[in-house]
């Protein structure tokens, strides 16, 4: 696995966040190179999720600087973050209930509207080549197409909330807790597939509880206290990191 090169595709720059008079995130400052997978760790209420809506514009900063490919992107708009390629699946999967998987699906490429013409030539048109993607992905989803996202198994929603995130076809794809409440067989699927997806050329910032699986699986880390950014490595040395092991790392493998 290798580290960092070149420019960085994502870059957050002493990020600051409130809720109200609470400092949420207090200077976070974060680098995420091109096809690399990089995972933050962290105890519950670390800020984890609160980097994520920051970086894909659901939740406002007070000051700082996020740059992606170079751009400032703090006056973007959450959708047009979108159109740029970033894409989030977020915790609690959040996927539509009541619509069919290929429904839900089709929300997530909202943002790639098709040209005047698409399709009516022999080739498969963008969407149809993403859709492809995924059900190569998640072929559960491909045999429940039309069953209403709500009667999916837990497993089977997180395979369609990744899913819907990467219809937007993004560069980067913001992972928020994909393993959570799934049983340890699905955790391994799923962590199996976040390589895949790497592997295929997307990037991934990955949130996850499970920081065993999160640190074998990407490049490098950040470990996330309270707020700030106290350590980030090679995530192969995090695993060997006395204080990491004995702060996050105690039952993960046994739990999953």
């Amino acid at each position: 696995m290798s580290d960092v090169t070149g420019a960085p595709l994502l870059e957050l720059v002493d990020v600051r966040v409130h809720y109200g008079k609470v400092e949420a995130l207090k200077g976070v400052s974060l680098e995420v190179g091109p096809g690399e997978i990089v995972a933050l760790i962290g105890a519950n209420g670390a800020g984890k999720t609160t980097t994520l809506k920051t970086i894909s514009g659901v939740r406002p900063m007070t000051s700082g600087t996020i740059r992606f490919e170079g751009r400032d992107i703090a006056a973007v708009p959450a959708h047009r973050r979108v159109k740029l390629g970033i894409s989030q699946a977020p915790e609690g999967r959040r996927i539509f209930p009541g619509m069919t998987v290929l429904e839900n699906l089709e929300m997530g490429a909202y943002a790639r509207k098709p040209e005047k013409g698409e399709g009516r030539g022999r080739g498969r048109t963008p969407f149809e080549a993403d859709l492809d993607r995924v059900f190569g992905l998640f072929p559960r989803l491909a045999e429940r197409r039309n069953q209403p996202g709500g009667t999916l198994s837990g497993g089977e929603q997180q395979m369609l909330a990744i899913g819907r995130a990467l219809m937007a076809h993004p560069k980067v794809v913001l992972l928020d807790e994909p393993s959570m409440g799934l049983a340890p067989r699905l955790v391994s699927q799923i962590f199996e597939i976040v390589t895949e997806i790497n592997q295929q050329g997307t990037t991934v910032l990955l949130v996850e509880q499970n920081a065993s699986q999160a640190l074998q699986r990407s490049h490098r880390a950040y470990v996330l206290e309270t707020g700030r950014v106290v350590k980030s490595a090679v995530a192969r040395e995090l695993l060997d990191d006395a204080a990491v092991k004995a702060a996050y790392l105690g039952g993960d493998v046994a739990s999953g």
